[in-house]
């Protein structure tokens, strides 16, 4: 442990007993315990992949425990110049170290930033970095703290956050992610002209009952692959729930959304099953503008009504909102 870092730690310890805090003792009282103590909180923080770092300042002389080298996967002990290990971070953490480091050695008391690093060896990394900064009559003279490897909490943290975002049938965006993909294009509509479009699978109930739910599953990740070939530019495709499905796409009038739409439900028209068990599954699909100054959920409602309007009326045909009139089947 860097000598400054430990006298701090022994400072520490020592106002954790003048406060009633417990059996935590100065090395002058008793160097022997104080030293298993040390032993102890050094053992603690490995197991915890857990590193002190401190730097010198203005001179930005570093000193790492053995464990920050094990992050970085360099040789320990070995020397450290500051420009290099900065090197090592991804340009965004790099930025972000930067901005919040020179912040707190100009006016804070520290800060605590997770920053991604490619090792020395190669691989990447998240670390969380804990910073303090000691300061001599009112003028920084070192910053030190902690890094912790936390690239186990990340990974667990992303694989959580896909499996929100992602429908676990289709592997196209679920319903969470939809409504958050909905309310930026909304927002972004006064820049750049979108709509929206709902999709009904209509003869889905069929394929579940006769051909049993594996057959329906495929015929969902069937339909899903299909609305993707159809609109490969959308900003977002979603399984809604059940076997409905909603895209929003860049749309610069009716016309191009109605020919969106068109190619949609004619893609949504295959067989599924083999003789005799073989069905035919094809689409409804009703439209709106995302137009500036409405509301997502009335946008919504608007292109919900245009699809029941159509589904209504004999199914496998689109509709656009404030006309919802059936349009000449694709079939």
């Amino acid at each position: 442990m860097p000598s400054s870092v430990q006298s701090s730690c022994e400072s520490q310890f020592g106002a954790a007993k003048a406060d009633g805090g417990g059996p935590v003792l100065h090395a002058s009282e008793n160097s022997e315990q104080f030293h298993r103590l040390q032993n102890l909180f050094d053992k603690s923080f490995k197991a915890a992949r857990v590193g002190i770092w401190e730097c010198t300042l203005p001179d930005e002389t570093l000193t790492w425990t053995d464990t920050v080298y094990e992050l970085f996967e360099l040789e320990p002990r070995s020397a450290l110049v500051r420009e290099a290990t900065v090197a090592l971070y991804m340009p965004e953490s790099r930025r972000k170290l930067t901005e919040v480091r020179s912040a707190a050695i100009r006016d804070g008391d520290g800060f605590t930033l997770d920053a991604q690093i490619v090792t020395a060896k190669g691989n990447l990394k998240w670390i969380r970095i804990t910073a303090i900064v000691e300061r001599h009559d009112g003028q920084p003279v070192r910053i030190f703290g902690m890094k912790q490897d936390i690239t186990a909490e990340k990974t667990l943290f992303e694989q959580i956050r896909r499996l929100a975002e992602t429908d676990p049938v289709t592997g196209l965006a679920s319903r969470t992610k939809f409504d958050t993909a909905f309310d930026e294009a909304v927002t972004a509509s006064a820049t750049v002209q979108k709509a929206l479009l709902l999709i009904d699978l209509d003869s889905f109930k069929a394929v579940n009952d006769r051909l049993g739910h594996q057959a329906g599953d495929e015929c969902l990740r069937d339909a899903g692959r299909r609305i993707c070939e159809a609109t490969p530019d959308a900003s977002a495709i979603a399984r809604l729930g059940g076997d409905e499905f909603a895209i929003i796409l860049d749309c610069e009038s009716r016309e191009s959304l109605d020919a969106a739409a068109r190619r949609v439900a004619g893609k949504l028209e295959w067989w599924v099953g083999s003789y005799p068990d073989k069905l035919k599954v094809s689409a409804s699909v009703g439209a709106a503008m995302i137009l500036p100054g409405m509301a997502a959920k009335d946008i919504f409602a608007e292109a919900d009504r245009a699809l029941y309007a159509v589904k209504a009326k004999g199914k496998h045909n689109l509709g656009l909102s404030a006309e919802p009139v059936r349009v000449a089947s694709v079939a």
